[in-house]
């Protein structure tokens, strides 16, 4: 919902002829952020778009060029400018599902018109924005003769930065953040951080990159819808400089525009996360006309395979204040067997050998019955030969939601198709999780059915605390991600109380909480009472402290309660003020935390206020977890 809008054109620089090579400047509203775009001489090619990032004056990116490389040859030199517009926008809008109640989408515009001055004369247009929280650019293909349809083979896109900053690269979207994993050890390329001079081809978006102790930036896209995901490679002969690396060409007709390349920055790593919204602006606003239907919640995955496994985790969520169940792989037989059907039940053996042990409708019945949801599913390969059909199956069986696993990523079609299948289930009022590498870019504003993403290396994997540190300043920069907790298992390396911290710092509006565990393996002990109350979409969100793989602080407040998760895995005794608290009314703390040797949840309650100030002594596994209850 819009609830103020401006756009304001300037008139006097509507389209209007400019000399060649003449800087161009766009400032973010509040000043700070500068975007300069010029047409400079680069070695033996004259007249090249370039453009550079400057936030309170101090160089974020140095010169970097812009273009792309066609099937008709490269467009990216001898140009000169035609026109330009600028215009500024200022609305707020509410997200459907979301870590803040609403969202200011305020910049500043510049579009620029280039053509090249010797024949084919082809033309192009560039848009930037400068928001507060950093800047975005896109590329339009105007229709014109003679250029009707096209073939990308690469873009010329850089981000060449000032110096040799260290940055926190991995190289699949489940990569690992922590260098000093042993696991680690032999593999290639190292993630971060290191020098950008040590990045290599593939690195995933975003990048988050330490330009000093007080700027950060991170480089990533947005609404990618229809086109090839960008990963980012080094420029070859520059030390520090990366470009866009597409998986694979991209085809289309014109007019034709890219998805968004944005740099995001801030002064600190917790500023980056706070102002990820700028992810969801750069996207269309939300295409579902009625959104009643689309429900946040916590899940439990059903691992028996069974009818009366299922019941018990509907009891179970009952009891345990979920509200949604789910079903994983082997419910209609083995995913990666290409003859199996997902338009009915047939048990896998290999996880199931009694093929009668589920009756899928009897448990969607009683779970709706209860008032809790049913989530299915479904493999790939079936997706690619049965979604038309399966969907409105689901939705007369009464399931809720798809998860869809082991998708298909990066190639512009693959792009296409998954997005297709997203609206597709929203025609049917399917709620989608979508798993394995594919990170969302924003597309969550415009089809709020999708809930949430994996594109994360989440706690079936049992990372380290170091890389759970990390992971609120980089992969959640873009938004939601399914972490996938396993409460019970003996191979986690964090604590219990690091769980429950973890499931407050981390955003996603379905958070699969029980992922390995089954209802009679978990006793209703005090410390899931706060995963009882937890909700999963937020009206306000502070980082009260971050530093990249050593230690992340979130406060998030949903009506009057608010919710604090901290982890620190390097020096766990530092203050948490309570300022954030409105001044003058008491609440009760609920504090959640580790034992001695991190085994057991420590339950503590005290009364506090905004003058309130709590003392952490956080194990290097561990955490703690606080509910602030007016």
């Amino acid at each position: 919902m819009t609830t103020r809008f401006s756009w304001i054109l300037s008139s006097a620089l509507a389209f209007v002829t400019v000399p060649l090579a003449s800087a161009l400047e766009l400032k973010s509203p509040d000043g700070r952020v500068e975007l300069c775009f010029d047409l400079k001489t680069l070695g033996e090619e004259q007249e090249c778009p370039v453009y550079r990032v400057n936030f309170q004056g101090r160089p974020v990116l140095a010169e970097s060029r812009l273009g792309l490389e066609l099937n008709g040859g490269a467009l990216a030199a001898g140009f000169k400018i035609t026109g330009r517009e600028t215009s500024m926008g200022d609305s707020t809008w509410k997200p459907v599902l979301g870590e803040r109640e609403s969202i200011r989408d305020h910049f500043n515009q510049l579009v620029v018109d280039l053509r090249e001055v010797n024949p084919p004369e082809r033309r192009l247009r560039l848009t930037f924005r400068a928001y507060n929280e950093g800047v975005a650019f896109c590329y339009t293909l105007p229709g014109q003769p003679g250029l009707a349809d096209f073939v990308i083979n690469r873009e010329r896109t850089q981000f060449a930065f000032a110096a040799d900053h260290a940055a926190w690269a991995v190289y699949s979207a489940q990569g690992n953040y922590d260098a000093d994993d042993p696991r680690q050890k032999g593999k290639l390329p190292a993630c971060g951080p290191v020098p950008l001079s040590a990045v290599q081809a593939g690195a995933e978006r975003p990048l988050t990159v330490r330009v000093d102790d007080r700027l950060y930036a991170a480089v990533t896209e947005a609404r990618l819808v229809d086109y090839a995901r960008m990963k980012l490679r080094p420029v070859a002969g520059a030390d520090h400089a990366l470009e866009a690396l597409l998986d694979g060409e991209v085809t289309g007709k014109t007019p034709f525009t890219s998805p968004w390349r944005v740099v995001m920055v801030a002064t600190s790593p917790g500023k980056l996360l706070e102002q990820n919204y700028l992810i969801s602006n750069l996207n269309d606003p939300c295409a579902i006309a009625d959104t009643s239907w689309i429900k946040p919640g916590k899940v439990i995955r059903e691992v028996t395979l069974s009818t009366v496994g299922g019941k018990a985790c509907v009891d179970f969520a009952l009891r345990q204040g979920l509200q949604f169940i789910e079903y994983d792989a082997g419910w209609y037989g083995h995913e990666y067997d290409a003859k199996s059907d997902a338009r009915d039940v047939h048990l896998d053996p290999l996880r199931n050998p009694d093929p009668t042990a589920l009756n899928l409708r009897e448990v969607i019945d009683y779970a709706n019955s209860k008032g809790i949801g049913v989530i299915l599913y479904v493999n790939h390969l079936a997706m690619e030969k049965q979604l038309d059909e399966i969907l409105p199956i689901y939705r007369k069986w009464g399931v809720k939601g798809v998860k869809y696993g082991f998708v298909n990523v990066g190639g512009q079609h693959w792009t296409a198709w998954l997005h297709e299948a997203i609206r597709k289930a929203a025609a049917h009022r399917l709620m989608v999780d979508i798993h394995d590498e594919f990170r969302d870019t924003g597309y969550q504003r415009t089809f709020p059915n999708l809930m949430t993403v994996e594109g994360v290396g989440g706690n079936e994997e049992f990372p380290t605390p170091a890389h759970n540190a990390a992971l609120p300043f980089t992969r959640y920069l873009t938004g939601a991600a399914d972490y996938t907790y396993c409460w019970k298992s003996p191979r986690l390396q964090v604590s219990q109380a690091h769980q429950l911290a973890i499931s407050t710092i981390y955003f996603s509006p379905w958070q699969f909480l029980f992922w390995y565990d089954k209802p009679a393996e978990v006793t209703d002990e005090p410390a899931l009472d706060y995963w009882r109350h937890l909700p999963t979409t937020w009206d306000e969100t502070r980082v009260l402290a971050g530093e990249i793989g050593r230690r992340a602080v979130v406060a998030r407040r949903k009506g009057e309660e608010w919710y604090v998760g901290a982890i620190a895995p390097v020096d766990g005794k530092f203050q948490i003020p309570l300022e954030f608290l409105p001044a003058g009314k008491k609440f009760t703390a609920r504090i959640y935390s580790d034992n001695q040797n991190g085994k057991q949840v420590l339950l503590e309650e005290r009364a506090v206020d905004s003058l309130s100030v709590l003392d952490a002594d956080i194990p290097t596994n561990g955490g703690i977890a606080i509910r602030l209850i007016p």
